[in-house]
């Protein structure tokens, strides 16, 4: 390949990560993010125009993808274990979709990604979570919506990944998941 050439891949292999910032954006986790290639974007939410400060809020003008969908659910769904707050004034933004209300980050609770959501059929319902040979039933409250983002009701964070159960401080402490481990988590999960 000319020397030509070979600067034109770059630029472009450049053009591409420029314009699609998540190509190779993220944690180490998040590009080991297991969603069995079952789910592919339905399009993408762009950043807002100006920025509202916080380390995981979206960025003026990043382009972020949207998912109507999730892997399917098996006896060990694989997924990725993240950190949230569902007390008001929390990382949560609004109250829990299933039921209206905030609750305490000492109730084992969650949100599932929205095809696993599936439009509020596993309200109330508990899981199954398991990490470290440890298993834990945590009752689901929540969407950790994969369509909208990047504003107020999803306190400025970009739509989840397809594939997250984002759970409460609770369901961390109950796998012994502490320290440095708190943040992407591999897990499975199941229904109970």
């Amino acid at each position: 390949m000319s020397s030509t050439a070979s600067l034109l891949v770059l630029a472009l292999a450049g053009l591409l990560l420029v314009t699609f910032p998540g190509l190779c954006a993220g944690t180490a986790a998040a590009h080991h993010r297991p969603n069995g290639n079952q789910c592919h974007p339905s399009g993408s939410l762009e950043g807002p125009s100006t920025g509202h400060i916080c380390g995981e809020c979206c960025k003026p003008g990043h382009l972020y993808p949207k998912y109507q969908c999730s892997p399917p659910v098996t006896k060990s769904t694989r997924a990725v274990m993240t950190l949230n707050n569902f007390e008001e004034g929390g990382d949560g933004g609004d109250p829990s979709e299933c039921d209206g209300k905030y609750h305490y980050n000492t109730e084992r609770v969650v949100a599932l990604s929205t095809g696993w959501y599936n439009h509020g059929k596993r309200c109330g319902k508990n899981i199954r979570i398991s990490a470290k040979g440890r298993s834990v039933l945590a009752k689901v409250v929540d969407e950790c919506d994969s369509l909208h983002g990047c504003d107020k009701p999803h306190a400025f964070q970009p739509p989840c990944e397809p594939n997250i159960v984002d759970a409460s401080q609770a369901v961390w402490d109950a796998l012994d998941i502490t320290g440095d481990e708190v943040g992407d988590y591999p897990i499975t999960w199941s229904d109970a």
